[in-house]
């Protein structure tokens, strides 16, 4: 099998991730639900995951809340701020983590366009601010062409209109550098499983320290139980329910190995073999491309169609004849298919890792050569 879905989920967990979840699966309890020993072990793994993450995003350790995933960090996030008069500012190449929660908030929606290569025109932003304009809400890599987004431009932005900044980095966390104070972001929400290399089930959000969100779920929290309302103080406020820390006993291992190591080599391994795989078929006939790829920041995401065969059938192929994962289809993310106009083929998605080989970028070459001369 040859792995290249790593926008959905990374394969394979590294060996350290791995052993930190069994380790905390035979010897934690619940963090933060009693004083015995099993319940402490469980509680110091928390917390100095809290201390890992607040490292690599440059944020405060009480303002790291961890969720199931950057889905529920995002509802979080702009459902605890957004209200229904409030007018946002949000981009064409949203995932419907984002845009769902917008719809349900009832606020205004702006939408930033694309050019011909699906890169946000950022050059718009200033035109789109209103009176009621209440934050800027964005994914910092496409998740189906892997188009950067400027976020410092952004963050600027912002600061300088007094609006909240949220991102939603579920496909960069772990591979790009992010600085939430460098960058002026309010909210950073992020997944575990995929560049943070960590299991499904882990991710969460961290929050500036002049940001306030309405709780969005309610419930246990191990403290203050005789109140009505959740806990104030952070960052139990955005933790109702027992904390998934075997999960984030893994998501620790891997931001330990990050902060220590950093992201440089990964990204550059990723786009080493995004842009070989490109070059060996950039020139096929018959092939159309989706995203900037004279980009020389993007994700290794690599995203095509051939003429006008379903994406599925494609992938179904590559999948069954050569062993290729890819992913097909629409990617939850509707408004920039609309764009392509792809709402009918989908298009079928590879994404590259840094544990990915050049001899399975060629096999794929080879794989896209032999269905374009069928």
């Amino acid at each position: 099998m040859i792995y290249f879905d790593n926008a959905a989920t990374s394969y394979p967990k590294p060996d350290f991730v791995i052993k930190a979840v069994t380790d905390a699966i035979h010897n934690i309890g619940s963090e933060g639900r009693g004083a015995h020993e099993m319940t402490l072990r469980a509680s110091r793994i928390v917390y100095n995951t809290r201390e890992s993450i607040a490292k690599l995003f440059n944020c405060e350790t009480n303002r790291v809340c961890f969720s199931l995933n950057a889905t529920a960090a995002l509802n979080t996030a702009i459902v605890g701020l957004i209200n229904k008069n409030d007018h946002v500012i949000t981009t064409v190449q949203e995932h419907n983590s984002v845009l769902r929660p917008l719809y349900r908030t009832g606020s205004e929606l702006s939408f930033l366009k694309v050019n011909d290569k699906g890169r946000i025109m950022l050059e718009k932003l200033e035109g789109m601010l209103k009176n009621n304009t209440k934050a800027v809400i964005c994914s910092h890599a496409s998740n189906v062409t892997g188009n950067l987004i400027d976020i410092e431009s952004i963050g600027r932005f912002c600061k300088k209109n007094g609006l909240y900044f949220i991102l939603d980095a579920a496909q960069t966390a772990g591979i790009f550098d992010i600085n939430m104070k460098e960058s002026n972001i309010s909210v950073l929400c992020f997944t575990g499983h995929k560049g943070l290399m960590s299991v499904q089930g882990t991710g969460g959000l961290c929050v500036a320290q002049d940001v306030q969100i309405r709780p969005f779920a309610v419930g246990g929290s191990g403290i203050q139980s005789f109140l009505h309302s959740q806990p104030e103080e952070y960052p139990t406020r955005l933790e109702a329910g027992t904390l998934n820390a075997h999960g984030i006993a893994g998501l620790n291992a891997a931001a330990v190995y990050l902060n220590e190591n950093g992201t440089h080599n990964i990204r550059q391994k990723e786009m080493e073999l995004a842009r070989l795989f490109y070059k060996g078929i950039k020139d096929i006939e018959n092939i159309k491309f989706y995203g900037d790829y004279a980009a020389e920041q993007r994700s290794a995401i690599v995203s095509i169609n051939i003429a006008n065969e379903p994406s599925g059938v494609v992938s179904d192929i590559l999948n069954e004849k050569y062993g290729i994962c890819t992913r097909a289809g629409i990617h939850c993310s509707p408004l920039i298919h609309e764009f392509f106009r792809t709402q009918s083929q989908g298009i079928v998605r590879f994404s590259f890792s840094h544990n990915n080989t050049h001899d399975e970028i060629k096999t794929a070459i080879n794989a896209i050569q032999e269905l374009c001369t069928i």
